[in-house]
């Protein structure tokens, strides 16, 4: 996760312990899980509507399905050329 391992969050979390205090930290916290929880339930419509739109246009779907097609019989040659 953005090349943070446990050193780094360990100072990150001492740091934030001397700045807000044990009191505030978990309201922080409980505050912090309600925005990620937000901005993902948002991400998910924005690609529901996305895939509302797209079954919607006349064509989008059919172009979108001979994509996946072409993309699969690329996978199926790479394969090919690694067992070669």
């Amino acid at each position: 996760m953005f090349g943070l391992g446990t050193p780094e969050l360990i100072v990150i979390l001492a740091i934030a312990f001397l700045v807000f205090g044990g009191k505030k930290l978990p309201e922080i916290g409980s505050g912090l899980g309600k925005a990620i929880s937000s901005f993902k339930k948002g991400i998910q419509g924005v690609e529901e509507e996305g895939r509302e739109i797209i079954n919607d246009i006349p064509g989008v779907k059919e172009a979108a399905d001979v994509k996946e097609k072409v993309d699969q019989v690329k996978n199926l040659g790479k394969i090919g050329n690694i067992l070669k």
